[in-house]
């Protein structure tokens, strides 16, 4: 199968640039923050207290998690329901965040998500795609871009939304999470070996877009 990995930092464009690929290279995108926001609503519905290991982990054991590909675009069911919208949230996004971290969730999540890569040609973004998720896929490619740049963009989408962000606040953020996200126990955020660092600072989507075709077609598939 194609299996296309990319890993890196919070703000550095992953999720654009995956599907943006998928669509130009007919391969399926797996969202899988999806996947984690899907956990955050259950233990939301659930009404359990995000920091308790146990409890999160009883509450993503019996969760009722399904995966459809409708019209090429994926979505997420709860308990037989679409929750594709709602896990976008502010407040699922933040339980996804809290729960995110335990044992438990990843390897539930992380087993599906490598049932996905052998069913299907995939790309996939995360955190530890290339290390755990995915680690004989065809291509990885490392995003990032400086703390700075990715402050810079994310001040510029608050602004499209009508919300007013300080920069150097902003940054101050992107770079703790940078911390962390790579100090983390569970799958910590780091570049495979094998991983092709792609720094996105001076460039544009469809620039990145370019380099990771280029890539992808030099690229021998087994």
């Amino acid at each position: 199968m194609k299996q296309i990995a990319i890993d890196g930092p919070a703000g550095a464009g992953k999720s654009t640039i995956a599907k943006f690929l998928s669509k130009e290279l007919n391969l399926m995108y797996v969202d899988t923050g999806a996947m984690y926001r899907s956990i955050g609503l259950a233990c939301i519905n659930a009404g359990i207290d995000m920091e308790n290991e146990a409890q999160v982990g009883e509450v993503c054991g019996k969760a009722d998690i399904d995966i459809q590909y409708i019209d090429g675009v994926q979505h997420m069911f709860l308990e037989g329901k679409d929750v594709s919208t709602d896990i976008r949230r502010e407040e699922v996004g933040k339980a996804a965040s809290d729960t995110s971290r335990f044992t438990a969730v990843r390897e539930r999540l992380v087993a599906i998500q490598q049932q996905l890569g052998e069913r299907y040609d995939v790309v996939m973004d995360g955190r530890d795609i290339g290390t755990k998720v995915l680690p004989d896929a065809g291509l990885k490619i490392f995003l990032t871009a400086s703390s700075a740049c990715r402050a810079d963009r994310r001040v510029k989408q608050l602004a499209e939304q009508g919300i007013t962000a300080d920069f150097e606040e902003v940054k101050r953020d992107i770079e703790q999470r940078d911390y962390n996200d790579s100090h983390r126990a569970n799958s910590p955020l780091c570049q495979a070996e094998d991983a092709i660092l792609v720094d996105t600072s001076d460039l544009n989507i469809e620039q990145v877009i370019a380099v990771i075709k280029d890539l992808y077609n030099k690229t021998v598939w087994k």
